[in-house]
């Protein structure tokens, strides 16, 4: 027996005005008979109706029958039964339609000859692989609420019957299954569409046509500079390669920024957090340790996270500018975006660096930054009605980002030898590094640069403190000619910054004192840095050697600057051999040492 509702008898159960005993007796009738959905463009008619029932009679003797309009059907029927949808509407010939590429019309005989074909294409037409569909309960705040849907898997990829909107479904439970839409620009979803599922994760096209470019989560381009061709698709979520396919950090990424290179040196393979508050220098430091592996043979991905667009729009100017563009791939989810595309940028942002990292190449990747991320998954955790914890993050958000940054890899030769060093940056709350996202940060990360407000304040630029910043690894990767003109350096600060405090309470100091903060003073001062003017490996040698021997000691400290740059000018013009020497050895030998030397004692003579 076949009957008609007017709502679908899940929607009635809902209502309050029923008793208990009232919706227990409507499930009981409920699981004895079968649901079935009826779509038309219009109302149908009695005669219809009826021819509908007799149709489905035999294969469904027991069934609820509910009729509902959908203009946007344009005609035909779509019906929808236990997972299935038998869909006969024009809409969805129309789509098939489209999907047959054109082929150009010389003549009325080939218009014919081209009819005949499609004709012949639609009878010969293979049925389609049975898809199993779930039904749209509710959309709100870009997350689906979908029943119906069988055997989903989590983060799988899901479709919306009839548009190109896809989906990722995110939670599963025995009733019903919620999913993050990823596409929806036209508001097209409607609750009582139909999802289906795609058996397939998310997936996102990479290849060397990316390079100059700026794209979104989905590897697509948002620069207006034409479409591009993907040489493969990378899944964007992972496992990180394995211990055996590892070897040790050994070799540098040079940042060109003197305080870094000297004192928190990168390795190839690291993962190294740049931490600190709001407007202290943490994106100036990435963006420079860009603009100097120009030459270096490493590709850089920028990922863009929760950022002003206009802050996109001046780094890919400022990359044109130094054209370092040609190795660097922009990906941007920027605030305006929704939260669904500011959790997945990261993770696609890292397997277009897997992309390159296959071919051996070694890549270096920012995140920028990992706090806004942070809180764009806490949004979808609370939309998703997960359980919050700690300042009302979800209880997995350090697999969130542990997950991301295992990615960051230096693989040995037998799996190509290739590397992705992990840039991450995080955002702190006046300088509290306890804070939950900044500890989880740290303790995954193989050391930090951590950025001071008050020293930014003083014009100490890059505001780097050097008491608290560290990299655990890199030391083993740092160039021996730098380990070595370096390693007084740090002793010198710590001793300066030290006194520097003391001296504040004691107006009478001894001579040796004197000079050890004249020195320290000094020392700091050669240590700032120019945004955007990164140094070479020689010009770091020579600058930390003035300032390790004292050649820098009877300099005015407003003048420290100006004299460095005198110098490097005067050793450029004078002495290329040295340079030369410094790049093809990269050890202190006695001859580079000697050579060094005459020239300081030739210039501040």
């Amino acid at each position: 027996m076949i009957f008609e509702l007017e709502k679908r008898l899940k929607d009635i159960q809902n209502l309050t005005f029923l008793s208990e005993d009232e919706r227990n007796l409507l499930k009981k009738i409920y699981s004895k008979y079968q649901e079935i959905i009826v779509e038309s463009p219009s109302k149908l008619s009695v005669e219809e109706k009826d021819k509908i029932k007799n149709d489905l009679s035999e294969k469904y003797p027991a069934a609820f029958l509910i009729f509902k309009t959908n203009k946007d059907l344009i005609g035909g029927t779509r019906i929808y039964v236990d997972g299935n949808l038998i869909d006969d509407s024009w809409k969805n010939q129309l789509n098939k339609i489209s999907k047959i590429k054109p082929e150009p019309i010389q003549d009325i005989k080939n218009l014919k000859e081209l009819i005949n074909k499609i004709s012949n294409q639609f009878a010969n037409e293979e049925p389609e692989e049975e898809l199993k569909f779930g039904v749209i309960k509710s959309y709100q705040d870009g997350i689906l609420k979908i029943s119906g849907l069988t055997n989903p898997i989590m983060n799988e990829l899901l479709e919306v019957h009839g548009t190109s909107i896809k989906a990722l479904a995110m939670n599963l439970t025995e009733s019903e299954v919620a999913a993050l839409v990823l596409n929806d620009q036209k508001n097209e979803i409607k609750e009582g569409m139909y999802v289906s599922k795609t058996n397939n994760l998310l997936k996102i096209p990479v290849g060397e046509g990316l390079l100059g470019r700026v794209v979104n989560f989905l590897g697509e381009p948002i620069d207006e500079l034409g479409e591009i061709k993907p040489d493969d698709y990378f899944l964007i979520e992972k496992i990180a390669p394995g211990v055996i396919a590892r070897e040790s950090v050994n070799e540098p990424i040079e940042t060109g920024i003197l305080i870094v290179d000297s004192l928190i040196p990168i390795g190839k393979g690291q993962r190294e957090l740049i931490i600190g508050d709001r407007q202290t220098g943490k994106s100036t430091i990435a963006i420079d340790t860009v603009l100097n592996q120009k030459g270096k043979n490493v590709i850089c991905v920028y990922v863009c996270i929760g950022q002003r667009e206009s802050f996109v729009s001046n780094l890919y100017e400022k990359l044109k500018n130094y054209q370092a563009d040609k190795y660097t791939v922009i990906l941007s989810s920027p605030a305006s975006a929704p939260a669904v595309q500011q959790y997945l940028a990261p993770y696609s942002g890292t397997s277009i660096a897997e992309y390159f990292l296959s071919k051996g190449k070694n890549v270096l990747i920012v995140y920028d930054d990992l706090s806004k991320h942070a809180v764009a998954y806490r949004e979808i955790s609370l939309l998703l009605k997960r359980p919050p914890g700690r300042e009302a993050y979800p209880g997995d958000v350090f697999y969130l980002h542990s997950r991301l940054l295992e990615r960051a890899v230096k693989l040995n030769k037998e799996n190509g030898g290739g590397s992705i060093t992990a840039l991450p940056i995080a955002e702190t709350q006046a300088g509290d590094v306890s804070a939950y996202i900044p500890t989880n940060l740290i303790s995954i990360t193989d050391g930090q640069i951590f950025l001071e407000a008050d020293l930014y304040n003083k014009g100490i630029i890059p505001a780097v403190n050097v008491g608290i910043s560290v990299s655990r690894v890199g030391g083993s990767a740092q160039t021996k000619i730098m380990k070595k003109v370096s390693g007084r350096l740090k002793l010198d600060l710590a001793s300066y910054f030290e006194l520097e405090a003391f001296s504040q309470f004691s107006s009478d100091l001894d001579e040796t004192t004197k000079k050890t903060l004249e020195r320290g003073k000094r020392t700091v001062s050669s240590l700032i840095q120019k945004q955007n003017a990164p140094y070479s490996l020689p010009q770091e040698v020579l600058i930390l050697y003035l300032v390790t021997n004292g050649y820098l000691d009877k300099v005015v400290i407003e003048k420290v600057n100006t004299r460095i740059n005198e110098f490097l000018i005067y050793v450029e013009k004078n002495n290329q051999d040295l340079i030369t020497l410094i790049l093809d050895k990269k050890e202190f030998t006695e001859e580079i040492q000697e050579k060094i030397k005459n020239i300081c004692d030739e210039f501040f003579k």
